[in-house]
C-alpha cells in the first residue's frame, strides 16, 4: 500500500523570459509581457508530494517536518525574493519557465529524498496556471 504525502510551499521571484539568440522582436511575439526588459514577478505556490510505503515503525511515508525543512533549505532559501535569471546560477543560461523552475525544484529534492520514495512538484505560478513535474523524460 502507498501513502502521497504532500506539503505546500511558497516564495516570491522575479524572472523575464527570453531568448538572447532570438530577435527582440521574435522575443516579444513569443513570450509577450513576461519578456520584460526589468522583469516581473510571482507570488509561486508549490506543493511537494512524496509517494511510498507507510514505515511500520513511524506511520510515516516521510516526516513532515523534514519535508518542510528540505523544501526550506533546497527550494525557498535558492529562490525567495531573487532575480531568477541574475542570481539563480541554473538560470543565467536557461529560461526560467514555470516548467524549467518545477524541473529545477524537482532536482534539487530529488537528491536528498530517499530513492525509494516517489517526488511530484506541482507549480503554479498564478492560481490558475501551474506544471507538474515527477521525473518522468
Amino acid at each position: 500500500m502507498k501513502v502521497t504525502v504532500s506539503r505546500r510551499a511558497h516564495f516570491n521571484a522575479a524572472h523575464r523570459l527570453y531568448r538572447p539568440d532570438w530577435s527582440n522582436e521574435k522575443n516579444e511575439t513569443v513570450f509577450g509581457k513576461c519578456n520584460n526588459p526589468n522583469y516581473h514577478g510571482h507570488n509561486y505556490e508549490m506543493i511537494v508530494s512524496v509517494t511510498g510505503k507507510i514505515n511500520p515503525e513511524t506511520g510515516y511515508v516521510i516526516d513532515v517536518k523534514v519535508l518542510k525543512d528540505l523544501i526550506k533549505s533546497e527550494v525557498e532559501e535558492n529562490l525567495d525574493h531573487k532575480n531568477l535569471n541574475l542570481e539563480v546560477p541554473e538560470f543565467k543560461n536557461l529560461n526560467p519557465t514555470a516548467e524549467n523552475i518545477a524541473v529545477w525544484i524537482y532536482d534539487k529534492l530529488r537528491v536528498v529524498i530517499n530513492d525509494d520514495l516517489e517526488l511530484k512538484v506541482t507549480l503554479y505560478e498564478t492560481p490558475r496556471n501551474f506544471v507538474s513535474y515527477s521525473g518522468e523524460q
